[in-house]
């Protein structure tokens, strides 16, 4: 009498097993939109005029003379919206007949569709500051360079940077107050090794752990420097050429950026937020989903930032 062998048993015997765990991509954090001034007071049109004034003047008095009167120069700054983003997908019915994954497909439709908004909003957060300014340019205020080359080897970044950023800021009047700092991994990875901070590392219990647990919590850094608050994005503008500020050159540069947060230097408004739309298409025999969003971006304070160019190559140099 025979038995059950794996020899005489192909047909009892899956050959395949599928997983009833659906895998999903990680997707790198966003925050940019908590240092937007969001208007408010926009309803209709799609650009919007903010006057401005320039500062008065003073001179001496000389006694028996006239007093000198002085006009005030006025500007006008205009904001517009001009993005609309779209992200849209479908399943056919056949897939929704067959599919034993369907449910949890569809389930996922509108939230990935809303991250792949969320991440274009974010990189365009980032990019205001560099493309707000000159670039191959120091974009000088008073004398002081709001864009610069990191100074380090190879075009790295140093902690002398941060000073250097926040010296413009104080050169151009700007309250230092809530300093937020804003770089590329590779930036994090630098300074985290720095030499010099290593060895604060052990002798100065403000660098305590610094080895042990590294520079940073999540996103952001545990120690400040230089009073930025100093955080840690994936969506910094790259630039597709090289770039030479002062005669210093950043082949594989990315824009690190630095700004006074209480001074609003970037501005925003939605006209539209994220709206999600679906419907059954008879004629392709689908089901369509649609999420749309419409919203305008401006740097609105030049003054108030500062970005430092770095190259991303240098890690593994």
């Amino acid at each position: 009498m025979a038995g059950f062998l794996s020899t005489n048993t192909d047909h009892l015997t899956r050959s395949e097993l599928w997983s009833n765990e659906l895998i999903q991509p990680f997707e790198a954090m966003t925050f940019g939109n908590t240092y937007i001034d969001w208007i408010t007071d926009f309803p209709d049109g799609d650009t919007l005029n903010i006057p401005s004034i320039g500062q008065m003047e003073a001179q001496d008095f000389v006694e028996g003379q006239a007093v000198r009167y002085t006009a005030i120069d006025t500007g006008n700054f205009e904001f517009s919206i001009d993005t609309y983003l779209q992200s849209a997908t479908y399943v056919s019915f056949k897939f929704l007949q067959d599919s034993y994954y369907m449910d949890r497909v569809k389930a996922q439709f509108v939230p990935m569709q809303k991250t792949a908004i969320e991440r274009l909003i974010e990189a365009d957060i980032m990019a205001l500051i560099p493309n707000g300014q000159t670039s191959a340019d120091s974009n000088t205020i008073n004398g002081a360079k709001h864009r610069m080359v990191g100074s380090g080897l190879n075009e790295r970044m140093t902690i002398e940077d941060f000073f250097k950023a926040k010296y413009a800021l104080r050169k151009a009047f700007v309250p230092l107050d809530n300093l937020v700092a804003i770089v590329d991994p590779s930036v994090e990875y630098e300074i985290s090794t720095q030499p010099n901070l290593l060895n604060l590392s052990s002798a100065n219990p403000m660098w305590e752990g610094v080895v042990a647990t590294g520079l940073t919590t999540g996103l952001r850094f545990s120690r400040n420097i230089a009073g930025w608050d100093i955080y840690v994005s994936d969506y910094l503008k790259t630039n597709t050429a090289s770039e030479a500020i002062d005669g210093v050159t950043a082949a594989a540069g990315v824009n690190n950026i630095f700004f006074a947060a209480s001074a609003k230097p970037m501005i925003g408004a939605v006209r539209q937020a994220p709206m999600v739309m679906s419907e059954r298409n008879k004629d392709l025999q689908r089901e369509e989903y649609v999420t749309t969003c419409r919203y305008g971006l401006a740097l609105k304070r030049p003054e108030a930032v500062a970005c430092i160019v770095t190259d991303t190559d240098q890690v593994y140099a």
